[in-house]
């Protein structure tokens, strides 16, 4: 009884932190497809030069997470969305790592190694966030059988 308890207890807390996390990663989200399709000339400089019509791409990219981060929050698109934010950070990574290495100036965001080491070190932490928020993982936190 007491066990039952303790794991009811445990579960709820897990759902309140994860529900916390979906809307913390939503707001993230949407917030960066609204400064896409606000200043996409700031991030037109980061995009690597492989990357076709730059421009559309950036505003395409900020309908996508504007789209994405309000699914997310959705019962029946959470999973679908959670997968396309995961894969969609790691689709940037390459333009987080042109800045970084280039040393391209874009402000307000700090120019130096002290912003960009923790950037890129932290991608995989926001695929995990954006997985896990979509209840798509529960790792490192499954439940016990």
């Amino acid at each position: 009884m007491i066990a039952e308890r303790a794991t009811l207890v445990s579960d709820l807390h897990a759902s309140a932190a994860r529900t916390a996390l979906r809307w913390l990663v939503a707001l993230f989200f949407l917030a960066g497809g609204i400064t896409h399709l606000y200043a996409p000339d700031k991030f037109v400089l980061i995009t690597p030069d492989w990357v076709p019509m730059a421009r559309d791409v950036i505003l395409a990219s900020g309908v996508f997470e504007i789209f994405a981060s309000i699914a997310l929050l959705t019962r029946s698109w959470r999973k679908a969305a959670g997968i396309a934010l995961a894969l969609y950070t790691l689709a940037v990574w390459p333009a987080n790592i042109k800045q970084a290495v280039e040393g391209i100036d874009v402000p307000p965001i700090p120019n130096s190694w002290w912003y960009h080491g923790p950037r890129l070190a932290l991608q995989p932490v926001i695929v995990w966030m954006a997985l896990y928020a979509g209840e798509v993982i529960n790792w490192p936190w499954r439940k016990q059988r």
